[in-house]
């Protein structure tokens, strides 16, 4: 049985009051260098966020960067809690995590990239 929705909670299914900057606002485009990565191309864009494949130019390595879509906090929490999740795991269909960060405010995560559909 669902449980009814009050004042106090939070229905995923509509957008909420926040201060949202958009991914978008911020001009992600190839040649952007954030840290040691450097974004080549965009590999795909959904509801969640967008992801890039980068150079990690201390280690020589491609990588993939995931940007969170919006600024707001149920987003940020869902992000970190997917990061945290796969950090966690080690197998061979799953990808590795290397890092977790922010750049000008909005969340990514640096993963190892997997060429492939």
């Amino acid at each position: 049985m669902k449980r009814p929705l009050d004042r106090t909670t939070i229905d995923p299914r509509r957008p909420q009051p926040e201060d949202r900057t958009s991914v978008e606002q911020i001009k992600l485009a190839a040649g952007l260098r954030i840290e040691q990565y450097e974004l080549v191309r965009e590999l795909g864009k959904g509801g969640m966020g967008q992801v890039f494949l980068a150079r990690d130019t201390k280690l020589g390595r491609r990588v993939a960067i995931k940007f969170l879509a919006a600024k707001s906090k149920r987003f940020t929490e869902r992000f970190l809690v997917e990061a945290r999740a796969t950090a966690r795991c080690s197998h061979e269909n799953i990808v590795v995590i290397h890092e977790v960060d922010e750049y000008l405010g909005i969340p990514y995560m640096v993963l190892e990239y997997i060429e492939g559909a």
